[in-house]
């Protein structure tokens, strides 16, 4: 055994650790957050299943919603969406204990990486194999006085539906979750160690991608504020409180992203939606408001979010003055030698890979609906979607140009002090 690699027991022991905490913590946030949403009421102990779900899809996890309605109807539904506020948790808690231990100096074998790395992703995946196969149910619906409900009950064709984890899919996103923050936490943290040949890239990557997430996180504490806000002044407290331990990031981020002048698109139809903030989900029932000529989805942008609600175009100076500190603070985290067009350059890379991985995470795709002898949406209001998902191009282009402009002049401020 190399003299730099970790001890077996030793790197083992701290994985079982790092996995232990990290879905513990996912539990606990995904459970009051559920609680709070009143998935406690579901019938048939299902609010463990429920909770297993969860905490799968926030691993990185794929669950497939499943529905029936009898011999002779039909029920089809589809859910995508990523509970952020527990994969933040998660995160958080699996990233800052694997890197405890590598906090002693600032060179590291590759060897010694891999040994720490490699028992943790076996545990990660083993861990989330076993969650996956608590994480089904299913329900009946109950239709009332609808068609469907009258002649269902006829023809025993009551609806259900359930949901359960697709394994081999959650494996494979699994495993690129856990990779995927392995490599996060080595680039973003300043004091974990890094092989030889890679420390020259620390003051290219470290600097920019460390001001990127406080950035994010900066944007999500902002978030649980104003959440805290509206649940004390606005009633609906326990709704509020469930956003916020759900899915705060899944609406904070885009609100990062429209206020650097992206753009989203989407719709809500039915009975489903959003349940904050309010304004966007008017726009998304807006079908058509601002879009392209034929199109069945809304554009969404500040613009499109300040006719229901002025208090939108906040959006974009809140957006500005955290960039510049991010730049800053980038800035005051490089080297001297490091000129203000690297700066620019550097955070503007690390800005719009940051939109693009939210881009792919914050997108939201929800639909049900029942038929009956082949005939669509008997349901009496039962079926619906909800759809948002962004202007890549838009979005990320104009993150990388304000990233630039901001990494150059966050680098002037610091420049003076040196």
């Amino acid at each position: 055994m190399s003299p730099t690699a970790a001890p077996p027991a030793r790197a083992w022991r701290d994985a079982l650790v790092t996995v232990i905490a990290g879905f513990a913590v996912m539990a606990v946030v995904a459970s009051a957050g559920l609680a709070l949403a009143g998935a406690g009421d579901l019938p048939g102990g299902a609010f463990p299943h429920v909770v297993a779900a969860v905490v799968l899809m926030a691993a990185g996890g794929s669950v497939d919603v499943t529905g029936g309605a009898g011999l002779l109807g039909g029920a089809e539904a589809s859910l995508s969406v990523l509970p952020l506020s527990v994969s933040l948790a998660g995160a958080l808690t699996t990233g800052w204990l694997f890197l405890r231990p590598l906090h002693n100096r600032a060179v590291a074998g590759a060897r010694e990486l891999l040994s720490r790395a490699a028992p943790l992703v076996l545990l990660w995946l083993l861990a989330l194999t076993g969650i996956a196969f608590l994480a089904r149910q299913s329900f009946s619906l109950s239709t009332g006085d609808s068609p469907f409900g009258q002649i269902g009950e006829i023809l025993d064709a009551a609806p259900t539906v359930g949901f359960e984890a697709a394994i081999p899919a959650s494996l494979g996103f699994g495993l690129l979750w856990i990779l995927g923050l392995l490599l996060i936490a080595l680039l973003v943290s300043r004091r974990a160690p890094l092989p030889a040949r890679l420390v020259r890239f620390h003051a290219a990557v470290r600097p920019a991608a460390f001001a990127v997430v406080v950035l994010l996180l900066a944007y999500v504490v902002l978030g649980i504020g104003v959440g805290l806000v509206v649940a004390a002044t606005q009633g609906h407290a326990a709704r509020t409180m469930a956003v916020i331990l759900l899915g705060l990031p899944n609406l904070a981020w885009p609100a990062l992203t429209l206020g650097l002048g992206g753009a989203w698109e989407g719709k809500a139809d039915g009975p489903f939606g959003l349940p904050m903030p309010q304004v966007l989900d008017q726009v998304l029932r807006a079908t058509g408001s601002g879009s392209a000529p034929g199109s069945e989805l809304s554009s969404i942008d500040v613009a499109s979010l300040a006719e229901h609600d002025a208090r939108a175009w906040w959006l974009v100076p809140i957006a500005l003055v955290l960039l510049l500190g991010a730049g800053a603070l980038a800035a005051a985290r490089s080297p001297a030698h490091v000129r203000p067009w690297q700066h620019a350059l550097h955070l503007a890379v690390a800005l719009a890979l940051a939109t693009l991985v939210v881009c792919l995470l914050a997108r939201i795709e929800a639909r049900f609906g029942l038929s009956l002898l082949g005939i669509g949406d008997v349901g009496g209001g039962l079926g619906g979607e909800v759809e948002l998902r962004p202007v890549l191009w838009r979005t990320v282009g104009l993150a990388f140009v304000a990233g630039a402009a901001a990494g150059f002049v966050g680098s002037l401020v610091p420049r003076r002090h040196r």
